[in-house]
């Protein structure tokens, strides 16, 4: 068995040759991607279709695990879309979803972790001495491991069970060397980058995924969504230990209960209906009512407690919303609620910027409305297969308008120049219909969403 690494592979070239091997692994899938897409089928009988059925399982599987062993041994980015893969539905390859997300799930909240001796550095730099001196227990194994950090178990030397989230020693660097990398090929596309605006897409990325290496505005984060939540017993939300917190360690009360898949197995339809709805208020009232987006909602930043309560986890990824465009959000909101259609469309055209005049127009058009189903009915029911609606929607239409019958060449269809803030409103969205659709949570969005929707932004 191979010994944990003391830091993540950091150089640039090192991270960019490491993706572009895991590149070829998906050259099979890829060339099967495109004969969909292109419709160049060539005659084949039944058994040599059998034939090739299996051998793409065969490489879906390799890939999956290729993508598991690299991206969880490179962290940061690369790892955060695998958890991405991992779990909303419609995103990985069209007839290998259930594999590669079987295998990725693991990245979830277990990713491969590094050597003890890593976290240790690291809560000595920062903390000023080594955690059996800091800490009254120190587990040195971490009991779970993620993008940019791995959490080991503690007791406090008040006699408090913790949580103490340490920071991968380099991650900072890979961080920025794997944004140099995207920014260059956004570069290289030219034209094309102004087109499908890149260079805005990127510099939100950049600015929201660097703030995520900041711990103490992690914390600082969390007390605001326990603010805003207060009065909802229901919300969970985990007190920092700001004595034992710094820039690269953040130190919070234990939280036990259940995985988000023991609860997806295990919880009765009532269940389901309370946690989901639980989620769904955490998720909307801190947005539509307070202008905070919590903008990563994977499994892995949930645990599911015996009363009926929800905690959650990780605030790094959090973004504070301009109350402006939190206005215009909610004017398209209201008028689709409304069924006013004549200003639901102005407000997609002068907040979302779509061109009533482009081919495009259908498509944008129905895909909000799609997203808008559930705080338009008096009762919706959360499945995978709506979750996946909801991302194959858009990529189908981009799809149709991108390879238009009769017409050689491909056409860049209009990319509307949203708010750049809009690249995480739609983690959001696409995240959480799956993380519903895996609970199943059948209920009355609308009445619960509708006040928020209503009234303006308060502070917090």
């Amino acid at each position: 068995m191979k010994e944990p690494k003391k830091k993540p592979p950091t150089s640039r070239l090192g991270r960019f040759a490491r993706l572009a091997g895991l590149g070829t692994k998906g050259i099979p899938l890829a060339i099967e991607g495109a004969r969909r897409v292109f419709g160049k089928e060539r005659p084949r009988t039944e058994e040599q279709l059998q034939a090739e059925r299996e051998r793409m399982k065969r490489e879906a599987k390799k890939a999956a695990e290729a993508m598991l062993k690299t991206l969880g041994e490179m962290k940061g980015l690369p790892l955060k879309i695998g958890q991405m893969i991992s779990y909303i539905d419609g995103i990985a390859p069209p007839g290998y979803e259930e594999r590669f997300q079987t295998v990725l799930k693991k990245l979830q909240d277990k990713a491969p972790p590094l050597s003890p001796e890593a976290a240790v550095e690291v809560v000595v730099e920062e903390l000023g001495a080594h955690p059996t001196e800091v800490f009254a227990e120190w587990e040195t194994e971490p009991f779970a491991a993620a993008s940019i950090g791995q959490v080991h178990r503690a007791m406090t030397k008040g006699g408090e069970e913790v949580a103490v989230k340490v920071q991968y020693p380099g991650i900072d660097k890979a961080i920025r060397n794997d944004l140099k990398s995207v920014n260059l090929l956004q570069t290289m596309m030219g034209p094309l980058s102004s087109k499908v605006n890149a260079k805005e897409t990127l510099a939100e990325f950049t600015e929201v995924f660097l703030s995520e290496l900041d711990y103490t505005r992690e914390a600082e984060m969390a007390d605001v969504f326990r603010r805003i939540h207060k009065d909802d017993a229901d919300v969970v939300i985990p007190r920092i230990k700001q004595a034992l917190s710094t820039r690269r360690v953040l130190t919070a009360e234990m939280i036990g209960g259940r995985s988000y898949e023991e609860h997806c197995k295990t919880a009765s339809q009532e269940e389901r209906n309370r946690t989901g709805m639980t989620i769904w208020r955490f998720m909307f009232k801190a947005l539509l009512k307070h202008g905070y987006l919590y903008a990563d909602p994977h499994p892995g930043n949930y645990r599911f407690l015996d009363d009926g309560r929800v905690a959650f986890l990780d605030f790094g990824c959090v973004k504070k919303i301009s109350p402006d465009l939190i206005a215009g959000v909610k004017r398209y909101m209201s008028t689709a609620m409304d069924g006013d259609w004549e200003a639901f469309d102005r407000a997609c055209i002068e907040v979302l910027d779509y061109n009533p005049d482009d081919p495009s127009w259908d498509v944008y058009r129905g895909y909000t409305i799609e997203l808008l189903r559930p705080v338009c009915e008096s009762e919706w029911s959360c499945t995978p297969e709506v979750a996946r609606r909801t991302v194959t929607y858009i990529a189908a239409g981009v799809k149709d308008l991108t390879f238009r019958e009769g017409e050689t060449l491909p056409t860049i269809p209009h990319v509307p120049h949203m708010p750049r803030e809009f690249v995480f409103m739609n983690r959001l969205q696409w995240g959480l219909a799956s993380v519903m659709g895996g609970i199943g949570t059948v209920g009355n969005f609308r009445e619960v969403t509708e006040p928020w929707i209503r009234n303006p932004v308060q502070p917090v």
